[in-house]
C-alpha cells in the first residue's frame, strides 16, 4: 500500500469515526464516572479554550491554517511520503474539529473530561488524533537516518 493510499485511508477512517461519536453526544448520549466522564460540552477556543476571544474569527482563522497546511503537503510531497500518518491523523482531526465550528455555533463538540484529583480540559476523539499525529511526526523525525 502507497504512503497516499494509507494517507486517505486513515483521514477518512478518523473523520467518520470522530463525527460519529460526536453526533453520539450531540444527540443525547453521556456518561458520568468517578474520574473519566464522557459528557457533552462545546469549546469556542482552541485547546485549553485558547483564543475563545476571537470568536467566530477562530474558525476561519484555523481555515487558513488548514488550507496553508494542506497546500504544503501536496506541494511538497516528500512530507506526504515521509509522514502520511502523521499528517492523516493531524489534518483529519483539525479538519473535522473544523466542521464542527461551522455546523454548531457553540464550538467544537468536546466530551472526554478527566476529572480524577484535578480538573483538566475537556476534550474530544480528533484530539487525541492530533496530539498523536505530531508525537508520530517527531518521533519519526528523531528517529530517521539524515539523507
Amino acid at each position: 500500500m502507497t504512503n497516499i493510499s494509507k494517507f486517505f485511508l486513515i483521514f477518512i477512517g478518523v473523520f467518520i469515526v470522530d463525527q460519529f461519536i460526536k453526533y453520539l453526544f450531540v444527540n443525547g448520549f453521556g456518561v458520568e464516572g468517578e474520574c473519566i466522564s464522557l459528557v457533552l460540552a462545546y469549546n469556542n477556543g482552541v485547546a485549553f479554550s485558547i483564543l475563545s476571544s476571537l470568536g467566530e474569527y477562530l474558525k476561519y482563522f484555523q481555515l487558513l491554517l488548514i488550507f496553508a497546511m494542506i497546500v504544503v503537503v501536496f506541494i511538497k510531497k516528500e512530507i506526504i511520503e515521509t509522514y502520511a500518518i502523521g499528517v492523516a491523523l493531524i489534518l483529519s482531526g483539525g479538519i473535522s474539529n473544523l466542521l464542527d465550528r461551522f455546523l454548531h455555533d457553540k464550538g467544537v463538540v468536546d466530551y472526554i473530561y478527566w476529572h480524577c484529583g484535578f480538573d483538566f480540559a475537556i476534550f474530544n476523539f480528533a484530539d487525541m488524533m492530533i496530539n498523536l499525529g505530531a508525537a508520530i511526526i517527531l518521533i519519526q523525525s528523531f528517529t530517521s537516518k539524515k539523507k
